[in-house]
């Protein structure tokens, strides 16, 4: 077994140090100088200098892969699923080829969305200028003007992106079970029009010599409360950014600067954007939305900002494992009402599909995804929540209003 030569160099320090604790004062003196130098080295460093260069390829057929007809990832020669340890003993190396792959894999999901589903990307700020951060959704032809329903998908946070529900699940899996195409070609088929919104493009890097100041609008004119829970949403999801910044850009090694895009520099931002200027403004009667994970918080979210024009306009909402919480997000009781008569939330359980699920909180009804597995719940759940949403039209148009949508296994929630 290779052993890099820098653990071989640590393995004499502490042999050294060792030795030399074992001698007198002289000896202790050189131990406690010997413990500081250690202190002051960088093991990540170290380590680096062992590694192959950072240097991958940009293409799936130079990584040697591409997607058979099952939609499964494949080594193009011996027809294997992907191997992440490609290098024994070299895991962050291994790690940094895995993000440029993830890198390689959403490139291709744009493409399906434009090529195999046939939707348009749409950039945004709508009004950018010249040169201005942006970033982009996509969405049908119809989707403005499809009089009849509209169906919105938001996935979580990390490094998806538009298009994706699951990274892992692209490579590991499949794209069906991965990627938000099969609610996309159906939606299509039973008359949907669709926006695939992409609420992780929240900024763009350049090179930190290269970065220009780019000042924010001004928002002196904006309410006091509204300043203050822009900037709490800011902050929190830059610990967020923060913590998925290594997979951002694999191959970064150069210091870069974050341009954040304008009016959607967080999730919460961006679907408030998208609505604003795309889903009320469509002519749909019916909006349908699917939100995983995150993408519920995000949809609460949007709930408290536009409560008014969400409930005249949404007829269902249909929620994968969403880590929304109504009491920290402060969400009032209308709209908690709101929700336990319009919203289904399939989570990760034991239980078999459609099983409901206790909850503490006061929202909507829980049901079982039918697998335990937070990143499946979006595809165990799909038929499941195509027969919500149809439901949820038929009782609309039975009753000749906005009427609430229910499920025969709902649970029962008291006031409290």
């Amino acid at each position: 077994m290779h052993v890099p030569s820098v653990i071989l160099i640590w393995l004499r320090i502490w042999i050294s140090m060792a030795q030399l604790q074992q001698g007198g004062p002289d000896e202790k003196e050189k131990t406690t100088a010997l413990k500081d130098l250690l202190s002051r080295i960088d093991l990540d460093e170290l380590m680096k200098k062992d590694e192959p260069p950072l240097e991958f390829p940009d293409t799936l057929e130079g990584f040697e892969y591409a997607f058979n007809e099952k939609g499964q990832l494949r080594h193009i020669k011996t027809g294997e699923p992907f191997v992440f340890n490609y290098r024994e003993d070299l895991h962050r190396w291994n790690q940094k080829r895995y993000e440029a792959l993830g890198e390689i894999i959403t490139k291709y999901v744009y493409e399906l969305l434009e090529e195999e589903c046939h939707l348009k990307k749409v950039y945004i700020p709508v009004d950018a200028m010249e040169g201005e951060p942006r970033s982009f959704i996509f969405m049908s032809e119809d989707a403005m003007t499809n009089p009849d329903k509209l169906m919105v998908l938001i996935h979580g946070s990390g490094v998806v992106r538009a298009g994706q529900w699951a990274r892992r699940l692209i490579i590991n899996e499949d794209l069906d079970s991965g990627t938000q195409i099969p609610y996309i070609k159906r939606a299509i088929e039973e008359g949907y029009g669709v926006i695939v919104l992409n609420p992780n493009e929240n900024y763009i890097e350049i090179e930190k010599t290269k970065a220009q100041v780019q000042l924010s609008p001004d928002s002196s004119d904006e309410p006091a409360e509204k300043r203050e829970r822009k900037d709490k949403i800011q902050k929190d999801t830059k610990k967020r950014r923060d913590f998925y910044e290594k997979y951002r850009n694999p191959q970064k090694e150069k210091e870069t600067v974050q341009l954040y895009i304008r009016e959607n520099g967080s999730p919460e931002e961006h679907a408030i954007y998208i609505w604003d200027h795309f889903i009320s403004q469509s002519a749909a009667e019916n909006v349908f939305f699917v939100a995983h994970s995150y993408g519920g918080l995000a949809f609460v979210e949007l709930m408290i900002q536009r409560e008014a024009e969400v409930k005249n306009k949404v007829t269902a909402v249909a929620l994968t494992d969403s880590v929304h919480n109504v009491w920290h997000q402060e969400a009032g009781k209308t709209i908690r009402e709101w929700m336990r008569e319009n919203c289904c939330n399939w989570v990760s359980s034991s239980d078999p599909l459609d099983t409901s699920v206790e909850s503490m909180l006061p929202d909507c009804p829980r049901v079982s995804a039918g697998t335990e597995r937070h990143e499946l719940t979006s595809w165990k759940s799909y038929a499941s929540i195509f027969r919500f949403f149809g439901d949820a039209m038929e009782a609309k148009s039975s009753s000749g209003k906005a009427a609430p949508t229910r499920r025969s296994q709902r649970i029962r929630y008291e006031e409290l």
